[in-house]
């Protein structure tokens, strides 16, 4: 039933990525003062499945130079890391509880970075390999401060699991008294999932397409899932952290699709960042808030038990 329940997840994942870059195209169109896609079917409703069988059904080209093996194996393995992570979905029944669910989402963030630099490595081209460079440097920098924000709120929860966070916002969100943090945790959620103004591992204008400019048909189109997939799992964990709500509540679900619009109305707003304002930002920016937060809620959660 546990893998029933979760292969009916995934396959439903998978169609919200494909009208995922259906809005992001029609949004981009509108900021752009133009009308996006809507040729094909009712208001270009099709157009992510006639893009996904093009993508599926193009030629796959090698490099005779690449790493064979390790270049065909790191796109799969970023799409199974992004399917793993959506075992942390807080189902009520009938799919896996995880106590320590944010750990595993830190594990498996970690993990990230590793196809980021295989794909970089195996291509043997200088552009990716300057791409998987940039996305490990920029990695060891926001996931220091990512962890100290999610640490700030497991002060208050009394464990790691999703669930906690359900019961303990059901009077009132995080949201209204960590206004900071929120700003730091979506500015490195913009960097985690490699999207403008922190899009550094595969800036077109820099590195023609970054870690993955070897690739074409089905290894480019499992990168591109994956990345979109990471888009949607880390809006479903901010609106976990900041927004609480029932996860059988139909308005859970509204917050996500809004977390996913933020994302792109900030790639048709701001321009690339500068690659070392990145790293100047997170360790003398992020992780000093997040220090002076996590210290703040831990003496103030001792002084409240102690009254």
């Amino acid at each position: 039933m546990f893998i029933l329940n979760y292969l009916i997840m995934l396959v439903f994942i998978l169609i919200s990525v494909g009208f995922v870059t259906l809005l992001e195209r029609k949004v981009l169109g509108y900021i752009q003062i133009r009308k996006g896609p809507n040729k094909v079917g009712f208001m270009g409703l099709l157009q992510p499945f006639s893009d996904g069988l093009k993508l599926f059904f193009k030629e796959q080209n090698y490099s005779n130079v690449s790493n064979f093996v390790l270049f065909y194996i790191s796109p799969v393995f970023m799409l199974i890391l992004s399917f793993t992570l959506w075992v942390l979905f807080p189902f009520y029944v009938n799919i896996y509880s995880f106590t320590y669910g944010f750990m595993f989402f830190f594990v498996c963030m970690g993990l990230g970075v590793y196809g980021l630099i295989i794909s970089g490595w195996s291509s043997n081209s200088k552009y990716a390999m300057l791409g998987c460079m940039r996305a490990v440097a920029q990695t060891i920098s926001y996931e220091v401060s990512m962890s100290m924000i999610i640490l700030c709120f497991l002060v208050f929860t009394y464990g790691f699991s999703f669930y906690n966070f359900m019961i303990y916002q059901s009077g009132g969100w995080f949201l209204l008294f960590s206004l900071p943090l929120v700003g730091c945790w979506f500015s490195s959620c913009l960097a985690e999932t490699n999207r403008s103004p922190f899009d550094f591992a595969e800036g077109e204008s820099e590195l023609v397409s970054g870690f993955n400019v070897e690739y074409s048909g089905a290894g480019f189109s499992f990168i591109f899932l994956s990345e979109y997939m990471s888009i949607i799992f880390i809006s479903m964990v901010s609106v976990v952290l900041f927004l609480g709500g029932n996860f059988y509540d139909f308005s859970f679900y509204i917050k996500i699709v809004f977390i996913v619009f933020w994302f792109i109305w900030v790639r048709g707003t701001l321009p690339r960042f500068r690659y070392d304002k990145l790293m100047y930002l997170t360790w003398s920016g992020f992780l000093p808030v997040s220090l002076n937060y996590f210290m703040f809620y831990s003496l103030l959660l001792i002084f409240m038990k102690s009254l």
